[in-house]
Parts: structure tokens; C-alpha cells; sequence
């Protein structure tokens, strides 16, 4: 199986040539189209044209893997059309890189289809019919700008997680995805974990009863500091705004951080084999190290430790460890515990194979009752999601992840604003909030304030615990 190495952990530069879906090894399988809007049909091009055009909005690493994901598909022919980004070197860098994949003889991008600037993603989903495929790999804060748009050109929607970081934009991506679901859209979301066929037969041997009533899940991801998370003294030149596009694991409204980023897989797939959301978090966090190697301070907003206690309607417990610290042990798997035994979930990375079922509360291989065997080309989750989205438009199935994609990000989300308020926090507290992090993002241009400016230290507004409770800064 392909294990994906995190996308944070390349240097921003390497973005656009390298994914955390290892691209150019070519993951594979497939995107494509669906229904008009508002018209039940399986397919809405003419019969003598079955080609299915997608449009990649943002090309960094995440943008260029779903790309080749979506033209490798097997299920009929597909082709790249048009690219959108904000920074031309990123959208140059992806389109070179793509045209060196095994898929190069599928990006037919021309010249005048590469677009640059805020309103680029308008102009690469104008260059699709309505039943193509619009992909969102941007940073979060235009989720919903863009979700919107298609919603409107009538295209079907693969978006990368996560696709909220605060409660009014979870709102409103939640009214959009009952807007896409009553005009027929197909809208995959990239939380993997749901496709991985291990844990499919896993979520179902839980909720059949084989380890009895689950009351207590946990899951890791420990490890060194990666991506752009942890980020030094902005130079001043150039657009604030854009430079915090570029780091954008540093700034919560452009990600939610590294924890909403980083965290949201083992938090969605655990919360998958409960078969519910938590309804509140307490958590603890901090900054142990507060300047890079070289002494230069951290202006960033986020934690590099987290632990987290989400409580379920039913009491039971679920912990969540999230670490950024070099030299420490690395942790990365996910664990669910119940009264008649317990279940390894992911055994490494966000989703790794195989699960196994044990009994007692021990993952001893001695005391195994089960573990996953999966067919060879269904072993990559990445491949399976895509797959998934491509059944379900050619044979116009419902497909509709974008509620269940908010919903993990605001549970995701509840942890984070537990560790950075110091309070325990509800989901419907987070979900009726008032603070948004990225207000009228739909109107931004490069020389608009960003939406957190630096102070006269140079650094930006961060969390304290218990001292401001209301909002995370």
C-alpha cells in the first residue's frame, strides 16, 4: 500500500511538485462529472461526447495529487481544461510537474486557460459544462466562495479537507450542501479514511456489536514540526494577505492550523467507528518552543502540543494527542476500545492497513480475532475516494459528502478552540458562534488587510487559555 507522507512536510517550494498523495507515483483513479443542476439524469453531455473537463482550482501539492487522481480514472475519458491559483510560480510549478506525470497526455491546459488572481477560480469553472468537475484545493477560507460558484454553474465538486475552521462558514457550507444535494451535484470530500475498504469492513463489524459498546477511542499524530505551520517574522515586503496564503497552516483562518489541518483524519475516521459526534471537548495545549533552531522568534497562532477529551451524548470518551516536536517519540495510529475488546484503526499514518479487531484491550497479534484483507488495486484510500465520486456520477447515485466534511471539521475544530479558550466547549456553541475568521473572504484582492495583521513585534494574535475565552484570539 501506498503510505502518503503528510503534504506539510515538504518545503513550500516543493509544493507544487510533490503531494502528499505522492502524485507522480501516480495513487490513480478517478473524478468526473454528474447531473444538471436541477435535472435528475446520469450523464448531461451529448452522447457523441463523453469527456468529462475538470478544473483545478489551487495547485499546490493537494490541487496537483487530486488532479492526477482525476485523470487517471478508468471509467471514460477525462481531461484537465483549465488551472486557477493566486501565485503564477505555483500554478506554473503544478502544470510542469503534471505534464511530467503518467497523465500528461490528459492536461490540456492552454495558455489562456491558466488563470491568476482572486477571481480565477470564476474563470477556470467558466471553461466546464455543467455535469464537469470543479476541484478545491485552496486554503479554507474560500471553501465556500467556491462551493458556491459551482453550485451555480451546475458542476459536481471534489474539495480537500478541511472545509471549515469557525462556526458561521460551517453554517453556511451546510446550507450550500443542501443546495447541491436538490440540484443533483455529486460532491466528494477528501477525507480518505471513509474509502479505505479495511475500515469499512472494521466500521461495520463495530456497529454489528464485535467489540461490544464502544466506550473509549483514542488516536495520535506525533511527530517533528512540518508544513508551514510554525512560521518567523514576516519580512514586510509584498501583500501581508498573500504572504499568509502562503504559510497558511500558521493563520487559523486560512486553515484552522495545524490542528484542524494536520489532526481532522484520525478525528473523522474515529469518530466514524462511534457512529456519532461528540457533543462537547475539554483540552489542554501550548508552545514549548517558541523560536526555530536559529533563535528567531515563531509569530504563528498555533500549539505544537495538544490533547484533547471529546465527550459523546452516551459519556463514552474519545482522547486526542496532537504533537509538533522534534526529538519526541512519534505516535501516528488511532486505537477504539469497547466492552467485549478492542480495534486498531488506523495501525499507522491518517488510515493505514491493515485494522485488526483483538480481544481483551490489547493489540497483541496474539490475541487477533480479525484483520483486514484488502484487494490489491482497492488498497490505496486516495484511489477508492475517487472511485467512489465516479460510480456514483456515471451511474447518477446520491453523492453528497459536503455535510458530513463540515461536520468532521467542526468536530475537529471543537477540540482546537477547547485547547486554545482553556473552556469546555459544546458543538452547538461552536456551531452558533459568532466569530469569523476570514469575513468577506469572497471579496478579497492581493492588497486587501489580511485578515489577522502583525503587531509592532512583529508577530500575530494568539491564543491564550483562560484569558481570552470567548474566541481563540
Amino acid at each position: 500500500m501506498h503510505h502518503p507522507s503528510p503534504e506539510a512536510a515538504l518545503p513550500q517550494s516543493d509544493l507544487a511538485q510533490t503531494s502528499r498523495r505522492g502524485f507522480l507515483k501516480q495513487a490513480g483513479a478517478a473524478t468526473a462529472v454528474s447531473a444538471l443542476a436541477g435535472v435528475k439524469l446520469p450523464y448531461v453531455h451529448a452522447a457523441d461526447d463523453s469527456t468529462v473537463s475538470v478544473a483545478l482550482i489551487g495547485c499546490g501539492g493537494r490541487g496537483s495529487g487530486a488532479a492526477v487522481n482525476a485523470l487517471s480514472v478508468k471509467q471514460g475519458p477525462v481531461r484537465l481544461v483549465a488551472m486557477a491559483d493566486v501565485f503564477e510560480n505555483r500554478l506554473d510549478g503544478s502544470y510542469q510537474a503534471l505534464k511530467r506525470s503518467g497523465v500528461s497526455s490528459k492536461v490540456e491546459v492552454a495558455d489562456d486557460k491558466k488563470f491568476i488572481g482572486f477571481e480565477a477560480y470564476k474563470q477556470a469553472m467558466d471553461c466546464l459544462r455543467p455535469g464537469d468537475v470543479a476541484v478545491f484545493a485552496t486554503p479554507l477560507a474560500f471553501r465556500w466562495v467556491h462551493f458556491q460558484y459551482a453550485i451555480q454553474k451546475g458542476l459536481n465538486v471534489f474539495m480537500e479537507k478541511p472545509v471549515t475552521a469557525d462556526g458561521p462558514s460551517s453554517r453556511r457550507m451546510l446550507k450550500l450542501a443542501e443546495e447541491a444535494t436538490a440540484k443533483n451535484l455529486k460532491v466528494g470530500v477528501g477525507l480518505m479514511s471513509r474509502h479505505n475498504r479495511g475500515m469499512q469492513e472494521l466500521a461495520k463489524r463495530i456497529q454489528d456489536g464485535e467489540i461490544g459498546d464502544i466506550n473509549f477511542l483514542r488516536g495520535y499524530r506525533m511527530h517533528g514540526p512540518v508544513g508551514s505551520a510554525f512560521t518567523t517574522k514576516w519580512d514586510g515586503k509584498g501583500s501581508e494577505l498573500m504572504y499568509q496564503i502562503r504559510r497558511f497552516h500558521s493563520f487559523l483562518w486560512a486553515s484552522g492550523g495545524c490542528f484542524s489541518d494536520f489532526y481532522i483524519h484520525i478525528i473523522d475516521h474515529l469518530c466514524w467507528m462511534k457512529g456519532s459526534w461528540p457533543v462537547k471537548a475539554q483540552a489542554l495545549g501550548g508552545r514549548h518552543y517558541k523560536t526555530d533552531a536559529d533563535g528567531n522568534p515563531y509569530v504563528d497562532q498555533n500549539f505544537d502540543s495538544y490533547s484533547v477529551e471529546y465527550t459523546f451524548a452516551d459519556g463514552a470518551k474519545m482522547l486526542f494527542g496532537g504533537r509538533c516536536v522534534d526529538g519526541a517519540v512519534p505516535i501516528y495510529s488511532s486505537y477504539a476500545h469497547g466492552s467485549k475488546g478492542m480495534a486498531v484503526v488506523s495501525k499507522a499514518n491518517d488510515c493505514g492497513l491493515p485494522s485488526s479487531i483483538h480481544k481483551g484491550q490489547t493489540p497483541d497479534r496474539g490475541n487477533r480475532s480479525w484483520v483486514s484483507e484488502v484487494p490489491g488495486d482497492e488498497q490505496d484510500p486516495y484511489t477508492n475516494e475517487w472511485n467512489d465520486l465516479m460510480d456514483a456520477i456515471r451511474n447518477d447515485k446520491p453523492y453528497n459528502e459536503a455535510k458530513r466534511g463540515v461536520e468532521a471539521s467542526l468536530v475537529t475544530s471543537l477540540g482546537r478552540m477547547a485547547a486554545h479558550t482553556g473552556q469546555e466547549v459544546t458543538y452547538d456553541e461552536l456551531l452558533n458562534s459568532t466569530h469569523e475568521f476570514a469575513p468577506d473572504a469572497d471579496k478579497f484582492t492581493p492588497d486587501s488587510p489580511a485578515p489577522v495583521t502583525m503587531g509592532a513585534d512583529g508577530r500575530y494574535p494568539i491564543p491564550e487559555p483562560g484569558r481570552k475565552k470567548e474566541r481563540e484570539y
